[in-house]
């Protein structure tokens, strides 16, 4: 430990016999090393935070889901800084002060490239910053180009994302105009050539629609009529079983009452007189009643039989029924004897059918297109309305861009530390290199352990009255030379403040 304590004491000698050559070397290195962190120019950075809400009122189908509408704000982010973009940039703001020819706008373009920050710290919330160097300017200059940029880039983002979802309208609404005329064109063709076709084979080609489309819905409606004349026969017969255990008359009335039988035909006369025709259901059963009561002689004057009002109201549907079964029975042979029409004119001309189909197959695919088309064009339209005529997206600027007072870089006050501390250290490591250096020794057991003889003793050094007078004042003259530099690091950090506040 004394050890320790010995060679510490003998290098704080060493150096303090070197006291003014460390002094040199710190007034050196921190005259160089101040100058350097002088020349660093300041960096100010201006930042700001917009958040974007978009809507969700309209359906999906206009295309403006959220969903769409954050896509496309990350597009516009991403985009934000192509070379496009920030040429905008340069032009707009003073960087583009002086700049004439494209290699120096690209020059700018490239160097405000990486002096630009855009990310986004929540899903809606976007942070943007700008760095801008007092290199060739004022540190004021650089603070308001900062700001500068920054709120060109806001106005970017915000122009990007209104006009960019109208420009892709319009782009697509012009697309598909172009498409709707040429498949109307064809269309028309199209049109043309099928109804020619038409009036050249009008007798082999009757009805609408291809031959195998037309007996395909023959062949249903057959069916159909099929059912209906099944449950319309059922029906009939159980009328007619109805019928056939009802009697035609009830016992009732004598010769002194009114005769059935001229009372039927004054019926009958009356029915007539309102304009019934004989094929009238009411006017058949009363015609069959009149028949009836002549067979059993009931305009006699004795006792005769009253009719049944049952067994007239039977005959009278089963009149109905029996017409529904043969309306039903003849549209079925008129269906079939088209259909055997059709089969024997497509088996006598093959071809004509074969042509029809393909032209009618033609038509309807060019007019699924066009249907198809019509339809997107109207959906981009109604989106189109959409982004002109509400407020889909909307814009709040939660932090304006800000105006920088003080440089985010260098950190001026820490490096002019540094480097007072660097020159002191320097110093201090300066004198005790020399000190190594040097040939002499500072203690009589250093020579001793050097030479390998016997050192009998030292002489200390004295000094006379004018010597210590000397060496005070030279003392006073070092501790003001280590003051100065002290001093010199303090006026520059109340430099450095002022020139801080003193940016507009």
């Amino acid at each position: 430990m004394n050890g320790l304590y010995e060679e510490f004491r003998i290098a704080v000698h060493s150096v303090w016999q070197r006291r003014w050559i460390a002094m040199g070397i710190a007034w050196a290195i921190c005259l160089v090393g101040w100058l350097a962190v002088a020349l660093i120019p300041n960096t100010y950075e201006s930042q700001a935070k917009l958040f974007v809400q978009t809507k969700a009122i309209l359906p999906e189908n206009t295309g403006i889901s959220p969903v769409e509408r954050q896509k496309q704000i990350d597009t516009v982010q991403q985009t934000l800084t192509s070379a496009a973009n920030l040429e905008k940039v340069v032009r707009g703001t003073d960087l583009g002060k002086g700049l004439v020819t494209p290699r120096e706008i690209e020059g700018a373009v490239n160097g405000l490239r990486g002096a630009i920050k855009i990310k986004s710290d929540q899903s809606n919330l976007f942070e943007i910053s700008a760095t801008m160097t007092a290199s060739g300017r004022s540190d004021g200059e650089a603070a308001n180009l900062s700001r500068a940029v920054v709120q060109k880039l806001i106005d970017l983002f915000v122009e990007e994302n209104l006009a960019g979802g109208r420009g892709e309208t319009s782009d697509t609404l012009r697309f598909l105009d172009e498409q709707l005329a040429k498949r109307q064109k064809e269309l028309e063709i199209a049109e043309q050539k099928r109804v020619k076709f038409e009036t050249e084979n009008l007798g082999m080609l009757p009805g609408i629609g291809s031959v195998s489309q037309r007996l395909e819905q023959g062949r249903l409606e057959i069916n159909q009529i099929d059912s209906q004349l099944i449950t319309a026969q059922s029906a009939l017969a159980a009328i007619n079983g109805q019928i056939a255990g009802t009697p035609q008359t009830i016992a009732g009335g004598t010769s002194g009452g009114v005769n059935p039988l001229a009372q039927a035909q004054g019926e009958l006369a009356g029915m007539k007189a309102r304009g019934l025709t004989d094929q009238h259901p009411d006017v058949l059963a009363l015609k069959s009643q009149i028949a009836a009561l002549k067979a059993a002689g009931a305009g006699a004057s004795t006792a005769y039989g009253v009719p049944n009002p049952a067994y007239s109201s039977l005959v009278s549907m089963k009149a109905e029924r029996q017409a529904a079964v043969s309306a039903l029975q003849s549209r079925k042979a008129a269906l079939q004897g088209e259909m055997n029409a059709m089969v024997a004119k497509q088996i006598q001309e093959p071809g004509v059918a074969a042509e029809q189909a393909r032209i009618a197959r033609d038509y309807e695919v060019l007019k699924a297109q066009y249907d198809k088309l019509l339809a997107d064009r109207e959906q981009v339209r109604l989106r189109g309305q959409v982004e002109t005529q509400t407020d889909a997206v909307r814009f709040d600027l939660i932090t304006p861009p800000s105006s920088p007072r003080t440089p985010i870089a260098p950190k001026r006050p820490l490096l002019l530390a540094a480097v007072l501390f660097a020159g002191i250290a320097g110093g201090i490591g300066g004198a005790f290199a020399l000190g190594q250096l040097s040939a002499s020794y500072p203690t009589s057991a250093k020579l001793e352990a050097a030479s390998g003889l016997p050192v009998i003793g030292s002489i200390s050094q004295m000094l006379t009255q004018a010597q210590r007078a000397d060496r005070k004042r030279k003392l006073r003259m070092y501790i003001g030379s280590g003051g100065a530099l002290v001093g010199v690091f303090l006026v520059l950090l109340i430099i450095e403040f002022i020139q801080r506040g003193s940016v507009v």
